[in-house]
């Protein structure tokens, strides 16, 4: 009998200190969770930042070509005329 209370006593310690491991766990998941949303954001953020930066650059470049660089008048020259395409489409949608 006795031997029955040292396995039953063995039992719960095991299932005791399991409970204290999972509950460890889940404070840990709850933590890398919260710590993932949080880096998800400055992500976003940082990927808001570099677009919005590659915009001004192509803005300023196409601002030089426009000012006579020599190296973007073709470029700038093409964005020109895809813009008047794109003005003559808007122009005959209103038309019709």
């Amino acid at each position: 009998m006795s031997e029955l209370v040292k396995v039953v006593d063995s039992l719960e310690n095991k299932i005791s200190k399991l409970l204290h491991k999972l509950e460890v766990l889940h404070q840990s998941n709850t933590k890398l969770q919260e710590e993932l949303s949080g880096l998800k954001e400055d992500k976003d953020k940082v990927l808001d930042s570099v677009s919005m930066w590659e915009e001004k650059y192509n803005s300023l470049k196409l601002a030089n070509s426009m000012l006579g660089s020599n190296t973007n008048k073709t470029e700038a020259k093409l964005k020109i005329n895809t813009l008047i395409r794109e003005l003559d489409y808007c122009i005959a949608q209103l038309s019709e």
